[in-house]
Parts: C-alpha cells; structure tokens; sequence
C-alpha cells in the first residue's frame, strides 16, 4: 500500500517529505523533474490515498479526475485551500470518500509548520467508508507526529481557512495600511504612534501592530477570488488605495 501526493510545490513538497517517513510514498508532479526517484520502487503498489496539493483554479476538476484515474487510490486527501462547496459538490462525483484539511503555515518553514499546527480535516457524513477514511487519516498524521481534529462538516473548514486565517490576517494589514496612511498624513512617526497600543496589546492582547506593507504574495488576495464575498472584497479595495496613496512601500506578504 502506498500513498501519493500530487502537486510537489509549496505546499506538495513538505507534505511528501512529512508523510514518507510513515508509509511508502510517491511524489507525482505534472513537471517531471520533480518528482523523486524512489517512485519506481512503488508505482505497482495500490494506493490507499491521493493528497491534493495543487493550485485551486478551473482545471482543479478535470486535474483530480486524472490523478484519481492514473492511481485509482481508496480515498482522496485535499489540502488545497478551496472555494466554499467544493468538497461537497465534489464529493458527488465520486464513489470514494473525499477529506478535506485546509494547510495551515508559512510556505517557506511549511515541513516544521505542518508539524506544529493541528490538522483540522472534515469528511461529508454521507461519503463512502467515511468512519474508515476518516481512521486512516488520523492514524496516518499521527505516525508523522501531527496532532488531528475533525470538524463537523467541510463547509465549516473551507470557510475557515480562508475567513479565519487569509482573509483576517489581510484585514489585520488593512488596518497597518490604514495607519501608515494617517501618519503620513499628519507627518508623525509610525512607530511612535503605535508604541501608545504596545500595553493594552500586552495586557488585553487585541491590539496587535503589524507591518503595514503592501498585501502580495499569493495567499491573502487570491483566496479573496475563492468565496466571492463583496465585503471581504474591501481587503483589495484598500490594499490598492494604499499602493496608490504610499509611496516606497514594501510587501507585507
């Protein structure tokens, strides 16, 4: 038995390298040159999952279809961040069970963030041998040293990675921009001002004070694209007033 991991780039890659220790693993990477050699050694074996590590966009169906049809693997594993409904609406498709756990980490220490955070996975209640994907998951995590919750359904997960994570931390840097912006303004000193909040953070811990560069990257404005929402859209509305108003501004993200 084996599994495979699909996609070996940011997030891909570090997820080979986590769950290889724990079960004879292949990397499969649509660029050839990344993908490991010790693939030859367990091509023939069955596979029990496939991990889903590759860009959310229009060809994320028909590039899972491929996969699932080149390994016919007993479960699929997307840690992919995903348009709400997506995990249901796929989940219809096919007749084996689908988990999806939202990733969690700074791309460039992915391997030690992986094993730090707890992997929230969640499965739909009518998915095939739920109970079974669901065991084979956790047990799997676990022999890599990662911790594991369930939650109650997919819905919740695929929401939550983008409005508690990408999008809050995008709303955080909106208000650092807003603030640069001000200070500019009234020409006073960005840090100083700042230093006002450093004891009610300190002692109330709701006042954090972050770098208030422009938002880049691809992560926090391209999740916007994911869930359509017009008033998580005022993130880009203000990233691009501030690009417009700040001048030798640098990258946050």
């Amino acid at each position: 038995m084996k599994d495979v991991v699909v996609g070996l780039g940011e997030i891909g890659k570090p997820m080979f390298k986590l769950i290889s220790k724990s079960i004879k693993t292949v990397g499969y990477d649509k660029n050839t040159k990344l993908n490991p050699k010790s693939n030859q050694k367990y091509v023939e074996l069955p596979t029990r999952f496939i991990h889903i590590c590759i860009p959310f966009n229009k060809s994320f169906y028909t590039n899972l279809k491929k996969s699932t049809k080149k390994f016919s693997p007993k479960s699929i594993v997307i840690h992919s961040t995903i348009s709400p409904g997506t995990t249901s609406w796929l989940q219809a498709k096919f007749n084996i069970p689908i988990i999806y756990s939202a990733t969690r980490g700074v791309h460039k220490r992915m391997l030690r963030d992986l094993r730090r955070y707890t992997k929230f996975f969640a499965i739909q209640k009518n998915a095939p041998d739920a109970k079974w994907a669901s065991s084979q998951f956790s047990l799997l995590m676990r022999k890599a040293g990662v911790k594991t919750k369930r939650m109650s359904n997919p819905l919740t997960l695929e929401l939550g990675k983008i409005v508690c994570d990408t999008s809050y931390y995008g709303w955080l840097i909106n208000y650092a921009q807003i603030s640069q912006m001000v200070t500019s303004k009234y020409k006073v000193d960005y840090d100083e001002m700042w230093s006002f909040a450093n004891e009610i953070h300190k002692f109330l811990g709701n006042r954090p004070k972050l770098f208030p560069g422009f938002i880049g990257g691809h992560c926090v404005i391209p999740n916007l694209d994911l869930i359509h929402d017009k008033t998580l859209d005022e993130i880009k509305k203000m990233n691009s007033l501030y690009s417009r108003k700040i001048k030798n501004k640098k990258t946050s993200v």
